[in-house]
């Protein structure tokens, strides 16, 4: 452990930034001139589904959309139904460019659930997806502070605070005093990365990539759990994140590799020259597409099918009670027993997950800075 935490708590400022800026940008389309955040806020869904619910009938997906995906502001609760509901939630700031109109930058409460138009624009859902588009039809760039936004700045504040608490302790008392607070708590976590990820794989280059696996753990362990708390977010369900996530490992993989790894991809050693016409295009997917895309999409799907499971087994009462209203009272306790085993199952998953994600960055960036050894290098050793 020595050094270790010191090193990389100091490291990790930066590492975060880096995420946070990219990650902010993915939510911006400048080609296109209806921009979508991804998926339904719960207010657009409820009023899309109005007629619906009218004739008894529950949208499932709508329903389940609309508590996991993104929107404009950040719902709480709804009371009562119909025209009389009342949608108790936090506005959030939209941010619209114009080239021809400018910058339009109000609050999203000024649409009013979709009801009506802003400076200009509408909110509206189309296929499950909650989107604004400008009424005259011009293009335009969406840079709004969307939920899913919002998440990021709270878990990069979150973290921010909890580190340099941590480092501010080692600064002050060194490594060889014990640790104390939620410093003992983080401790054995950095250690536990360093001693099976790091050392394993990365070898004597380990220090200089634990700030790398160090952010990237913690980063997705964080919101992992925020996405199961009342009232929250699904960040790391939605796929432009985890793609960004994968990105930042794929260019740290691509800025350390040697000529060793290019010269595997593109000129494997000790193969026969027709097979090398087929190995070589599937070492070039494997490595430059399919190894990025397995990590984001590996980490979107279980979090993103984990909430989906749970909104599902919760909606079976609904469902339930559609049939009949003792079927629906009756289906109850399963459902709850269901939805909390399910619960504590997903926050075993939110430390796998993340642990996952970490392990194989390491995995791979271990292959990119693999060193070349002879024959009789290995029979020395």
């Amino acid at each position: 452990m020595k050094n270790s935490p010191k090193t990389s708590v100091k490291s990790v400022l930066l590492a975060f930034f880096m995420v946070l800026i990219s990650t902010f940008s993915a939510f911006s389309d400048p080609q296109m001139t209806e921009t979508a955040h991804a998926e339904a806020g719960h207010e657009a869904t409820a009023e899309a589904n109005h007629e619906g619910h009218k004739e008894g009938k529950l949208d499932i997906k709508g329903e389940i959309f609309g508590h996991i995906s993104d929107s404009y502001d950040w719902h709480l609760f709804t009371l009562g139904e119909g025209h009389e509901a009342t949608h108790v939630s936090v506005p959030l700031p939209v941010i619209l460019y114009n080239p021809t109109n400018g910058l339009s930058v109000f609050m999203s409460s000024a649409f009013h659930h979709g009801h009506e138009p802003a400076h200009g624009y509408e909110l509206y859902v189309d296929g499950g997806k909650q989107k604004i588009r400008a009424q005259d039809g011009s293009k335009f760039y969406d840079i709004s502070i969307t939920k899913n936004v919002l998440c990021l700045f709270i878990s990069v504040i979150i973290l921010l605070v909890l580190m340099t608490g941590v480092a501010r302790k080692y600064k002050k008392n060194g490594i060889n005093k014990a640790p104390s607070g939620f410093q003992n708590a983080l401790e054995p976590i950095i250690g536990f990365i360093q001693d099976t990820v790091a050392k394993p794989y990365l070898g004597k280059h380990y220090l200089k990539y634990m700030p790398l696996l160090l952010t990237l753990f913690f980063f997705i362990w964080v919101n992992n759990l925020m996405g199961l708390l009342p009232f929250g977010f699904n960040l790391t369900g939605n796929i432009a994140v985890t793609l960004l996530l994968a990105l930042v490992f794929f260019v740290v993989m691509l800025a350390n590799s040697n000529k060793y790894f290019w010269g595997h991809i593109f000129n494997p050693p000790g193969i026969p020259f027709g097979i090398k016409l087929i190995l070589v295009p599937i070492e070039i997917l494997s490595n430059l597409l399919i190894k990025p895309a397995a990590l984001a999409i590996r980490l979107f799907a279980n979090i993103f099918a984990g909430h989906t499971i749970i909104l599902s087994i919760i909606l079976l009462i609904f469902i339930f009670g559609g049939l009949s209203k003792v079927a629906g009272i009756a289906f109850i306790p399963v459902s709850l027993g269901f939805t909390i085993f399910m619960f504590f199952l997903e926050l075993l998953v939110a430390a796998i997950q993340a642990f996952i994600f970490t392990n194989l960055t390491a995995v791979f960036i271990s292959q990119a800075i693999e060193e070349h050894h002879h024959d009789d290098d290995h029979g020395h050793h």
